[in-house]
């Protein structure tokens, strides 16, 4: 049975921008009948100063059924500043219409006010009203004061400590409620947080924690409820019509697009094969044509951990590559806060500082951890031979590699008489006919388009070559197996150059990871008071799953006396949106 390596899919109307022109009726009621997202967008504090990290949660939300949605599998999460200007844009995988990221704020930012953006590309058919946006205040004591825009950012400081103690938290709690032993709490303490489901599957769901001490400069936080209570006069379907241009779903995967063109007339280039490869040892090979217009695309479903993505015009000629760009959204109408200094916030502002620079000068102690992925299977259930070129006695090229170490892989001479790799069939295994296709060939993931001119490969660089038997189908072409090249470096893409070709940078997705926890307990090393602690931020969780009647959740608190509050913010199975909040303070020294 022929394994399918490619994806080929045209569309006629696609172009530079990722719109897609709607050409008929019957085309436009299938585009209504996707519904529309909208997006939550559940950040760790509105209020950072620099060298502190933002942290967020995602939501993205059916605007038909208000579940999570199942529609895009790629988010974005940008931060504007107010003269309409990113900072940053976040490319964010979802996982059951979830995602998780973090920003780590340097002292190149001035002080201000800033939007929080969160977004699909389906979801900006809809327009800017249909993006999620929430205000976030930065401070930056080195740049204290600047006007953008006719916008004044502010300075400000910390709420104080000794203020009265709160009531549980339960508001917003008919579903879920947080219960604490008690609502004070010496420093480096440990609080246990008690969530508790008393609805059953009502409150099922999935739901993202952050406990902040209390400011009084910068007061915005945006619960699910509220954003809830906004988001009932969203579209639920795309508003164009015929003739229109829309975004495309990211549904299959993140979106690539680009053109080519016959680099000796100018004109597009139809009907085009354009092979892709991302790199690396779990590498994606994609396979994409191009319309009469000269574009094509293609959805690069799996993980990579490489941000190269080089792509080749198969045949004869001379061509042109040039990648697609998005149309950015107009951000010129964002509203942003208008709020100013207070001087009486000044030793609030110079302590926090102080405390944020000793919590960095520590940072190697506190580290957060990346959680890998799993490489994709490049062989998409194969299974090669694997030969490790150490256990052998090494030849100089490639070609004298094949030849007295393989048995069966060599190169041929096609009917144009250009060089092609074979791999012979395994016709022991498989009962298929007879064909002279040529094999699939790469080096660390990159696909080799003139085989011929690596015959005199240097073996020496070669650390393994796996070599897979079956017949294959990229895009149109039929290929009998693979030989995959792995360089001891695994840097073949960075010197690569070919003819009718060209590199891109994809830009990574933001990783997932497992924050930092403070840990004050006993044998835990931070027990002896030598490593300082002063997190205004005391727990960020993104995510919490509630399937049970009840949960605990720990954490410490740092040395830095005060109000801290708690938010708890997600969404039911059911697509109702959930919003408990509490309040504890700590008082007393720090321990020694």
């Amino acid at each position: 049975m022929k394994r399918i390596f490619g994806f080929l899919f045209l569309l006629t109307a696609l172009n530079l921008t990722a719109q897609y022109r709607i050409d008929d009726g019957s085309e436009l009621l299938d585009l209504q009948r996707l519904p529309l997202e909208k997006m939550y967008v559940h950040p760790s504090q509105e209020l950072l100063f620099s060298g502190e990290y933002l942290y967020y949660k995602l939501y993205c939300i059916d605007a038909q059924t208000s579940r999570l949605s199942r529609i895009s599998t790629v988010a974005y999460v940008s931060l504007v500043d107010s003269n309409g200007k990113k900072v940053f844009e976040h490319k964010i995988r979802l996982e059951g219409g979830m995602g998780q990221g973090d920003f780590f704020v340097n002292t190149d930012l001035p002080t201000g006010s800033y939007k929080l953006l969160g977004y699909t590309q389906w979801m900006k058919n809809g327009g800017l009203s249909q993006v999620f946006q929430t205000d976030i205040a930065i401070v930056n004591p080195y740049r204290p004061r600047e006007v953008d825009s006719g916008h004044v950012p502010a300075n400000g400081g910390e709420a104080v400590a000794g203020q009265s103690k709160s009531e549980p938290a339960d508001e917003g709690g008919e579903l879920l409620q947080l219960q604490m032993d008690t609502l004070s709490y010496g420093p480096r303490q440990e609080i246990r947080l008690s969530l508790r489901n008393y609805k059953g599957r009502l409150a099922h769901g999935e739901y993202s924690l952050s406990v902040v001490r209390k400011s009084d400069l910068f007061e915005s936080h945006k619960t699910a409820e509220t954003w809830g209570m906004e988001q009932q006069a969203a579209l639920r379907a795309i508003p164009q019509g015929i003739g229109d241009s829309i975004y495309l779903p990211e549904q299959r995967g993140e979106l690539f697009f680009g053109s080519v063109m016959d680099a000796a007339t100018g004109t597009p280039a139809a009907g085009k094969e354009v092979v892709l490869s991302v790199p690396g040892q779990g590498y994606i090979l994609k396979s994409a044509t191009t319309n009469p217009d000269g574009y094509f695309f293609t959805y690069l479903r799996k993980p990579y951990r490489e941000s190269s993505i080089v792509c080749q015009v198969m045949g004869e000629g001379q061509y042109t590559i040039t990648r697609g760009e998005r149309r950015p959204m107009p951000l010129n109408t964002l509203d942003f806060k208008d709020w100013r200094p207070e001087p009486e916030h000044r030793e609030a502002i110079v302590a926090r500082s102080v405390n944020n620079q000793l919590e960095n000068a520590f940072i190697g102690a506190k580290p957060d951890s990346i959680l890998r992925e799993d490489l994709p299977d490049p062989f998409d259930g194969g299974i090669p031979k694997v030969v490790h070129l150490d256990e052998y006695t090494r030849f100089p090229t490639l070609q004298e590699t094949f030849v007295e170490i393989f048995g069966n892989v060599g190169y041929r001479k096609g009917p144009g008489g250009s060089d092609y790799i074979r791999v012979a069939q395994d016709f022991e295994t498989f009962n298929e006919p007879y064909n002279d296709d040529p094999a699939i060939v790469l080096i660390d993931g990159v696909f080799i388009r003139d085989v011929g001119a690596i015959k005199s490969f240097e073996a020496q660089r070669i650390k393994t070559i796996k070599v897979l038997q079956d017949p294959l189908v990229l895009g149109p072409g039929t290929y009998q197996g693979v030989v995959s090249i792995e360089t001891f470096e695994g840097d073949y893409a960075e010197s690569f150059a070919g003819g009718n070709a060209a590199v891109f940078d994809l830009g990574f997705p933001e990783p997932v990871k497992r924050y930092f926890r403070a840990n004050h307990g006993p044998g835990s090393g931070w027990a002896n008071g030598q490593i300082p602690d002063y997190r205004y931020l005391l727990h960020w969780e993104p995510r919490i799953t509630v399937d049970a009647p009840q949960q605990e959740i720990r954490f410490y608190t740092s040395d830095l006396e005060g109000t801290y509050e708690i938010y708890l913010e997600g969404f039911t199975t059911y697509g109702k949106p959930v919003s408990v909040q509490g309040s504890f303070t700590v008082e007393g020294p720090a321990r020694q």
